[in-house]
C-alpha cells in the first residue's frame, strides 16, 4: 500500500482533529508493516477522542428558592425545569438556584438568573453571561452632604443608555496595556475607551443614601462591563462552540465551554480578570468624579461582582449568572463584605460572607423577577414611589424598573437569613437613585406603524 494522507484517512471514515498527526504516523507504519486497510483503520480509530455525552440523570443541585403566590410557583417551576436541563452539561458537578431566581432565556439549559454551577477544567462563556462582570460598588463618606447635591454630581460624570460620554476620562495604563497584550481583548481596546466611565441601561444605577449604622452618606453603583464586555463575550462563545462541537457535540450551542487548561481556555481566563479590572476601575472613576464635585472625604470602598467565573481551592470553577460570591477570598480585594440591592425603595443590603457550602457559597445578587418586564407592564399600572428622588437619565421613565416588577423584597430577605445565604450587617437607606430609564420609547423601530400623516402634513 502507498504512502497515506489525510485525505485517505478522511475517506476512509477517520474524523479531522488534533489526532491526525498521530493517526498518519500509525497508519503509515502499519502500511510499511504490511497491514491491510481494515486492520489500520481498526487501530487508528483508537486514537479518535470519543465524543462526551450529555448527562442521561442530572447533576444534584441546591434549591434556596419559596413561592408563596401562584406567579412565584410558576416562576420556580421554570426555573427548576431550566436547571433540570442543565445539570445534565458533563463538565458541571454541582449547582445551586438563589432566591432571586428566574429565567433568562427560552432554549432549554439556559442558566437562570440566581443560578450557580461548579465546573470542572471548563469555563462556560454562557453562564456569566454577556454583561461580564455585572457588578455593585459603595464608597461611604467621611464628610456630612447634602444627599441631592451627590446625586446631581454623579448625574454630571456619569452616562447612561447607548453609547458613552463625549470625553471620556482616559483608561488607567495597566488596564489599556492588560487589554492590548490579550489575544481576545486586544482588537477591542477602542472599545474598552470608549465604554469607560458608562454605565448602560436596564436595571443599572447609580443609588444615593446613607448607611443606617452611621448616619453617613454613601453612593452605590451598578454596572457590568458595557459592549466591551459584550464584544468578549460573543468572541468567547465562538471560541467555545468550536471547541465543543468536536468534542461534544450533542452538548446545546449556549451550553458550550472551554476546556480551561487549554492555550484558548487560559487566554479567556486572563481576559475574564481583564474585563474584571477594567470593570472595578470603571466604577471608581464615576466615584472619584462625583465625590470630588461635593468636595467630600472617602471613608472607604468596597465592590463585588455577580455575573462572574471564580476559582475555589478545589480547581472548580464557579460560575455566577446573577449570583454573589459569599465566601471568604473571592478575590484578591474582598473585604469579607458583599452588597445586595433589591429595588429603588428599598435598602441596599450590606451583607458579611457565610459560605455555605450547600449553596456553593453564594447569595442572591438582588431581588430578581417573576415575570417579564413585558408581561410585569401588561398586568400593572406602575408608579414612581414617593418620597425619593429617582431620576431617569434619557428623560423617559423605564417602568420595568420600577419596585412592582422584582420580586418582593421582604421575602428575599427572609430566604437570605433561613437559608443561611448571607449575614446582613449594614443597609444603605435609600435617597434616590439614576437610572438610564426607556431610551426606546422613540426609537424608529417603535413609530414603524404609527401613521405619518401628520408628518406629511407638517411638511
Amino acid at each position: 500500500m502507498s504512502g497515506i494522507s489525510g485525505k485517505t484517512l478522511v475517506a476512509w471514515g477517520v474524523p479531522p482533529g488534533s489526532h491526525m498527526g498521530s493517526a498518519l504516523a500509525l497508519a503509515n507504519r502499519m502500511s510499511a508493516e504490511g497491514a491491510d486497510r481494515q486492520t489500520i483503520l481498526a487501530a487508528v480509530l483508537t486514537l479518535v477522542p470519543q465524543a462526551i455525552p450529555m448527562r442521561t440523570v442530572p447533576a444534584s443541585y441546591a434549591v434556596a428558592l419559596d413561592a408563596e403566590t401562584e406567579l412565584e410557583r410558576e416562576n420556580a417551576a421554570a426555573v427548576l425545569e431550566h436547571m433540570d436541563h442543565l445539570m445534565r452539561v458533563p463538565t458541571i458537578s454541582a449547582g445551586a438556584v438563589m432566591p432571586d431566581a428566574c429565567p433568562s432565556g427560552h432554549a432549554p439549559g439556559t442558566i437562570p438568573v440566581g443560578g450557580v454551577v461548579a465546573c470542572r477544567d471548563a469555563i462556560h462563556p454562557g453562564f456569566h453571561s454577556a454583561d461580564i462582570c455585572c457588578s455593585v460598588a459603595i464608597t461611604v463618606l467621611r464628610d456630612e452632604i447634602d444627599l441631592a447635591s451627590l446625586l446631581d454630581a454623579v448625574q454630571a460624570v456619569t452616562h447612561f443608555g447607548p453609547g458613552g460620554r463625549a470625553n471620556p476620562p482616559p483608561l488607567p495604563t495597566p488596564v489599556a496595556a492588560r487589554i492590548a497584550a490579550n489575544a481576545f481583548t486586544s482588537d477591542l481596546i477602542s472599545r474598552a475607551i470608549g465604554d469607560f466611565s458608562s454605565q448602560g441601561d436596564g436595571n443599572h444605577f447609580a443609588f444615593v443614601g446613607r448607611l443606617r449604622s452611621t448616619g453617613q452618606p454613601a453612593l452605590v453603583t451598578h454596572h457590568g462591563s458595557r459592549g466591551f464586555g459584550a464584544t468578549l463575550y460573543k468572541k468567547g462563545m465562538q471560541a467555545a462552540q468550536r471547541h465543543t462541537a468536536k468534542v461534544a457535540p450533542a452538548v446545546p450551542k449556549h451550553n458550550a465551554w472551554l476546556k480551561a487548561d487549554s492555550a484558548a481556555g487560559q487566554a479567556y481566563w486572563d481576559a475574564l480578570q481583564i474585563v474584571r479590572e477594567w470593570t472595578r476601575a470603571n466604577h471608581i472613576v464615576i466615584h472619584d468624579q462625583a465625590i470630588a464635585r461635593v468636595a467630600a472625604r472617602i471613608d472607604r470602598r468596597s465592590w463585588n461582582e455577580h455575573n462572574f467565573v471564580f476559582q475555589r481551592a478545589d480547581g472548580l470553577f464557579y460560575h455566577g449568572k446573577g449570583a454573589t460570591p459569599s465566601f471568604k477570598g473571592f478575590s484578591a480585594d474582598d473585604v469579607g463584605l458583599t452588597l445586595i440591592p433589591l429595588n429603588m425603595a428599598e435598602s441596599v443590603l450590606v451583607t458579611a460572607h457565610r459560605d455555605n457550602p450547600d449553596t456553593l457559597g453564594f447569595a442572591p445578587h438582588g431581588a430578581g423577577r417573576n415575570q417579564s418586564r413585558a408581561a410585569y407592564l401588561r398586568e400593572n399600572r406602575p408608579e414612581i414611589p414617593e418620597g425619593l428622588d429617582v431620576r431617569f437619565f434619557c428623560g423617559q421613565p423605564d417602568l420595568s424598573e420600577l419596585p412592582g416588577a422584582y420580586k418582593n423584597a421582604r421575602a428575599v430577605r427572609e430566604q437570605i437569613g433561613r437559608y443561611g445565604l448571607a449575614e446582613v450587617v449594614d443597609h444603605v437607606d435609600p435617597f434616590g437613585c439614576i437610572m438610564a430609564g426607556d431610551w426606546e420609547k422613540d426609537a424608529p423601530w417603535r413609530n414603524k406603524g404609527r401613521p405619518r400623516a401628520a408628518t406629511a402634513t407638517a411638511a
